[in-house]
């Protein structure tokens, strides 16, 4: 058996796949971040090159899958699925910027938690042998979720100081069954957790209990204290949303406090950027995780790290008829291969 079933949402692999390349593309604003210089591309404006921001995020998604590809010397039509989603509707991002990659694909969409969905159902595919390559991508783009969820930017309307800001960026995975730096261990998969929030402006109050939910849930699927992972780093709480997501796991009984980071906090500088509460959007959790957790991981100073990406699920449809706003978090196993050797 390559992958067993732990507890009521999890699943563990005993021969696991692995992350054997990642790619990062950010904008203009993500760039001049504390992030900044550890991304694979960044566009000068917004639009890299297109007329739309549409086509914007749709370009930065492919150019994703075709650095990450390139690292790892495979070509697309050696990957056997693609997984991929983004926040538009229908998911035209991706439709449009997996096109000329003429790879199957799954359309996703689990909302910022993308990353998360897309690496779990890369991997169960990598471990129960459907293809040696699996990729999993997700973007986000300021501009076509402004227009898309809020306002027009013309429209220039105040945003709230628990607002935060969608993440202009892509990132890719390649998960293979071959070795690599970087394996999956196991996933959590999340459930649906809604307190009733209505406020799509405080996304992290949103999201904080679905991430909360899947935490203690994988530690109890694990039979795990919090403190056998190095780090536990959710995908866009921001400050609004970990401040409520420390609480709410201190009323389980659990402290992660000195465990825990957020990527929507780590891509920006609050104190310069004025972005608020911090980032969100699909692109947020993928990019960090591309430049700045596996890294870390490979180079042996995290070991262990559940990463856990959150997503706010509303449409238009549900914001304007005035619905709450369910959460939903996907935890993800990452482990450090030390015996891992780069072939020449």
């Amino acid at each position: 058996m390559i992958q067993k079933t732990m507890g009521a949402q999890s699943l563990a692999f005993t021969e696991a796949p692995c992350i054997i390349s990642s790619a990062s593309v950010v904008g203009k604003k993500e760039s001049e971040g504390p992030l900044g210089d550890l991304f694979d591309m960044a566009g000068e404006d917004d639009l890299f090159g297109e007329k739309t921001w549409e086509e914007a995020e749709s370009r930065i998604q492919k150019e994703a899958c075709v650095l990450a590809l390139g690292k790892a010397h495979v070509g697309p039509d050696q990957v056997r699925y693609l997984y991929g989603g983004d926040l538009l509707r229908q998911g035209i991002a991706t439709s449009m910027g997996a096109e000329e990659l003429q790879i199957p694909m799954f359309g996703l969409f689990g909302a910022c938690s993308t990353s998360g969905e897309a690496l779990a159902l890369a991997s169960m595919s990598a471990a129960a042998g459907y293809g040696e390559y699996m990729l999993a991508v997700t973007s986000s783009h300021f501009g076509t979720a402004e227009k898309e969820f809020r306002f027009p930017l013309s429209y220039a309307s105040q945003r709230p100081l628990s607002a935060q800001w969608t993440v202009t960026g892509s990132a890719a995975f390649l998960v293979s069954s071959r070795p690599g730096p970087v394996r999956i261990a196991g996933v959590t998969v999340g459930k649906i957790v809604d307190f009733g929030l209505k406020d799509s402006q405080n996304m992290g109050a949103c999201m904080a209990p679905a991430a909360a939910d899947t935490i203690a849930r994988n530690l109890e699927d694990f039979g795990r204290e919090a403190q056998e992972y190095d780090r536990i780093i959710t995908g866009d709480l921001g400050y609004v949303g970990q401040s409520i997501l420390l609480d709410l796991m201190r009323e389980r009984g659990i402290d992660i406090s000195g465990l825990h980071l957020d990527c929507g906090k780590l891509i920006f500088d609050q104190q310069t950027q004025d972005t608020h509460a911090g980032g969100s959007g699909c692109g947020c959790a993928a990019v960090t995780l591309a430049s700045y957790i596996l890294p870390k991981i490979i180079s042996g100073e995290w070991r262990r790290v559940l990463f856990v990406p959150t997503g706010a699920l509303m449409s238009t449809v549900s914001y304007n008829e005035g619905a709450s706003v369910p959460g939903i978090a996907h935890g993800i196993v990452l482990e450090q291969c030390p015996d891992w050797k780069e072939e020449d």
